[in-house]
């Protein structure tokens, strides 16, 4: 049988990036939060975490954190059908991760009245679209949004719909950099913005456009900085339409080549064993997004 005072104790450790934050979530010493690690590395017989910094899972510490994830959610349903169970009626808590983009735009909008209604608490974790899937794979989410349609193993996948980035520029920006015009080619010459060292959503907005190679850019690891940089002519981005639809109409910002969007797709992967909050959440998604994400083909 499972220990899973033991098993909460890596999840702590892992979700809080460190023994002490661990600890204080559970109300321990990091000293006792470290025994309960050094217990369960002992009853399995292998290490479950590799001491680094920030502490990482083993492939077996994925394995429990994925297991426990869907514990917490199946133990959810259970204490609605026997509400004696629920001895502290606390709200659940679920760990989500997703793209900085869709946090600044679509997201609380969509989640906002499920959240109150369920009385749920959201444990958010930025990372890019075509990385987020990690966090699954780790065990650290119980649910994530990502560009890559094929989940890992126990989860399923749903598509959303997509996000419409354009690529804008300030008029200052365009007028020093494209005095007679934009061309596609120029582009690759030109200061760009990049989110982040994974983000290669401008890589494959040039390659679309018939150029190839590399080009030189800012990295800018926030959804509302990269706006205020593109807004101040450090360089071009591809910025999502749901994010600056005043700044285009007030000509704040003006699309480089119109009539030329890149669509992200964005895909909902949640555990199968997810439990009755985690399937009710899926299906408010699946019939909400439409109302910001654009409709996308696989």
């Amino acid at each position: 049988m499972f220990d899973y005072k033991l098993l909460s104790a890596l999840a702590a450790v892992v979700e809080q990036a460190g023994f002490e934050r661990g600890a204080q979530v559970l109300g321990l010493s990091q000293s006792a939060i470290s025994q309960r690690i050094k217990l369960l590395e002992a009853r399995i017989g292998q290490p479950v975490l590799v001491r680094s910094t920030p502490p990482t899972p083993t492939d077996i510490g994925r394995r429990l954190l994925n297991h426990v994830q869907q514990v917490r959610l199946l133990e959810r349903d259970l204490q609605s059908q026997v509400p004696a169970l629920d001895e502290e009626g606390m709200p659940e808590r679920l760990r989500i991760a997703l793209n900085a983009d869709s946090l600044a735009t679509w997201w609380a909008e969509a989640v906002s009245g499920f959240c109150a209604e369920q009385h749920l608490l959201l444990d958010l974790v930025v990372e890019d679209q075509t990385v987020s899937l990690k966090r699954m794979r780790a065990g650290e989410v119980a649910a994530c949004i990502c560009a890559s349609e094929r989940p890992v193993a126990g989860a399923r996948s749903l598509l959303l719909g997509a996000m419409r980035y354009r690529a804008l520029a300030s008029p200052a920006f365009i007028a020093r950099h494209f005095p007679e015009g934009v061309r596609a080619d120029q582009l690759a010459r030109t200061p760009a913005l990049v989110f982040g060292p994974d983000d290669f959503l401008q890589h494959r907005y040039l390659a679309s456009l018939g150029v190839d190679g590399g080009f030189e850019h800012h990295l800018c690891p926030s959804s509302e900085g990269f706006i205020r940089l593109t807004e101040a002519g450090l360089g071009w981005g591809l910025v999502p339409e749901l994010q600056v639809r005043d700044q285009l109409e007030k000509g704040v910002l003006v699309e480089l080549l119109p009539d030329k969007p890149i669509d992200v797709p964005l895909y909902w992967h949640h555990w199968r064993s997810g439990g009755q909050l985690l399937g009710l959440l899926t299906d408010h998604l699946a019939k909400a997004c439409g109302q910001w994400l654009v409709s996308y083909e696989q």
